[in-house]
């Protein structure tokens, strides 16, 4: 072992502990391994910033940007409308369809997009037919993992398996040569719980899904009454700040505008402060609303007089979910300066803990954790397009925010028809990503929004550790150590070890890190067992999709919450599928590819 070679190895394995302890966030860990492998000298100062410009990365990019603007034009609203239809209320029928629909989506855009788009219809499917949505949310978020084995594009670490396979000398794949593969196995997941779901899913109780207004207000036992009062000069408020007063805490209210003149101000912010002559106007009971004004000397006003009836109106309740990308994950209320920033006011939290109706405003959000808030439509609308927050109860349709759905749809498939002719795939990805900025269906403010700037760091930062990892030889030796092992093993024992690897390493990291690291020694390993290296690449791009022992997925962590679910029931839902996926994607690439 050379002395370069060692470096690497430390460095590597420094990585995966930090990357497995989650002590550093991993785009920050994959930062640092970026910036110190040329300090050790392992690769050239050019070599450092490659993956950033690298065709793996601009592909990530604009297929995060087309995704965005398919499901901001609404197309996928008005297709997913007859596939419910079809769909029904039986649940081996809705698991069928279903998560056929969303496999199949997943092949073109985010799985966690696929997902969240049929969530709050399968919520609402599942309160009509009384079937427990833990029923049927393991087997469509399942589906949406599998369809992103279904195309080259459909998946991070497909999408950077040919820049991979490039740096050892290897043949690249076509953009659907991967589709039997990905086929199989989303036949395999969907057979598998018509078959096997009473069995494997959990039997939670149903929970009831707020469709409309009234049964979110009545689920969460909220109060919908809505109250005027006015500042006089006598007040004990005057001076206040809202956060001081505990609207909440000492009186269930939550103040909703603050009229002062002809100045409007929606959901004011914890700091402002009250003056003489301000109008506010609060929700929540009666009683509530009443001591408050007694303590402070409030008077009551009649909203009709005040000309506010219709503004009232334009606000709602919605119930949404943290996805595992927020920018609110990990944060307080107080720590984002939530009502600042979004426009809205939070009412219920419910996360893994239970629910929490007195101030939450220090508790830390997590993925998969509910909460309801309330607000302007105009507001949840802009944070649904935001992507901080996922909607699952109706919005109230009362602004235009769907834009030129077939505009979008011809951006994507055009995108998708260039690259079948054969141009390299981040530049037709891209076109199409321009070409919808271009034409309107979404402007390059909300483009910038779109990119998972985390992920495009953590797959630019890890690359230059593939280059490491060639160049200093130390993919070439850890293969040679790993096949002195299974020197004498028949292709399939190889190709079921480097399957059971990736496996492990993506259950505890990410799975673009696991497919970086791997790629290149199965790669090496290959060639010395005689075994084409593009086979074992594609076995651990194709591998590093079989994520459904534990909730570190992030469909999977998305779905938590609404779903019910604890980590014992992916340990039992999804131990057999993980079985499942290793025996299909081993036999296929060894019968096409081997």
């Amino acid at each position: 072992m050379t002395y370069q070679v060692a470096l690497t190895l430390f460095i590597l394995a420094t990585t995966i502990v930090l990357f497995v302890s989650e002590k550093l966030r991993v785009d920050v860990v994959a930062i640092v391994v970026m910036i110190a492998l040329p300090w050790f000298g392992l690769i050239t100062p050019a070599e450092t910033f490659s993956g950033l410009s690298s065709n793996a990365v601009i592909s990530v990019m604009a297929v995060m940007i087309l995704g965005y603007g398919v499901d901001k034009s609404g197309i996928m609203n008005h297709l997913s409308k007859p596939i419910l239809l079809i769909a029904g209320k039986s649940q081996n029928r809705l698991i069928a369809v279903i998560g056929g629909a969303v496999g199949i989506l997943s092949a073109f855009i985010q799985n966690i997009g696929a997902t969240a788009l049929f969530l709050p219809a399968v919520l609402r499917i599942s309160n009509q037919a009384k079937i427990s949505p833990s029923k049927l949310l393991m087997p469509i978020g399942f589906s949406a993992i599998l369809g992103g084995t279904l195309t080259l594009f459909g998946s991070s670490p497909l999408i950077i398996l040919n820049d991979l396979l490039a740096k050892s000398g290897a043949q690249p794949f076509g953009i659907f040569d991967v589709t039997p593969i990905g086929v199989a196995l989303l036949g395999a997941g969907i057979l598998y719980f018509l078959l096997l779901g009473k069995f494997v899913l959990p039997r939670s109780e149903s929970r009831l899904t707020v469709d409309d207004q009234a049964s979110l207000i009545d689920y969460y036992s909220i109060s919908d009454e809505h109250h005027i009062g006015k500042v006089p000069a006598n007040s004990g408020i005057i001076g206040k700040k809202l956060d001081s007063i505990q609207l909440w805490n000492t009186y269930k209210l939550h103040l909703l505008i603050l009229k002062e003149s002809d100045d409007i101000l929606y959901v004011p912010w914890r700091h402002t402060a009250f003056s003489q002559g301000q109008i506010l106007v609060l929700c929540g009971p009666a009683e509530g609303f009443l001591q408050f004004a007694e303590d402070y000397q409030i008077l009551k006003l009649d909203p009709e007089k005040e000309q506010l009836t219709e503004e009232l109106k334009r606000f709602g309740y919605a119930e949404v979910i943290i996805p595992p990308y927020s920018s609110l994950k990990g944060h307080s209320l107080k720590e984002i300066s939530f009502r600042k920033k979004f426009g809205v006011e939070p009412v219920q939290l419910h996360n893994d803990q239970g629910a929490i109706y007195s101030d939450f405003s220090d508790e830390k959000f997590g993925a998969g954790d509910i909460l309801i808030i309330h607000g302007l439509w105009e507001k949840i609308w802009e944070i649904k397009n935001s992507k901080a927050l996922i909607p699952i109860s109706r919005l109230q349709d009362t602004i235009q925010h769907r834009k030129k759905p077939l505009l979008a749809l011809f951006c994507f498939l055009g995108s998708i028809m260039l690259a079948l002719s054969g141009f390299q795939l981040s530049h037709c990805l891209f076109t199409g990503a321009a070409a919808m900025i271009l034409l309107g269906v979404l402007n390059i403010e909300e483009a910038y929004k779109a990119i998972d700037w985390r992920t495009v760091f953590l797959l630019g930062g890890l690359i230059p550790m593939g280059i490491a990892m060639n160049k200093s030889g130390a993919a070439q030796y850890s293969a040679e150590l790993i096949f002195s092992l299974i020197r004498e093993a028949h292709p399939i024992i190889i190709m079921l070890s480097i399957s059971i690897l990736t496996t492990i390493f993506t259950l505890f990291m990410s799975n673009v890190a696991a497919t970086v690291l791997l790629v290149p020694l199965a790669a090496f390993m290959g060639k010395m067992a005689n075994i084409s290296p593009e086979a074992l690449g594609l076995l651990v791009a194709v591998t590093a999709s079989n994520s459904f022992l534990l909730p570190t997925h992030q469909v999977n962590a998305f779905l938590m919450g609404p779903g019910g679910y604890q980590n014992r029931d992916y340990l039992k839902g999804g131990g057999i599928m993980t079985l499942l996926f290793i025996l299909i994607s081993v036999s296929l690439i060894y019968f096409f590819y081997v």
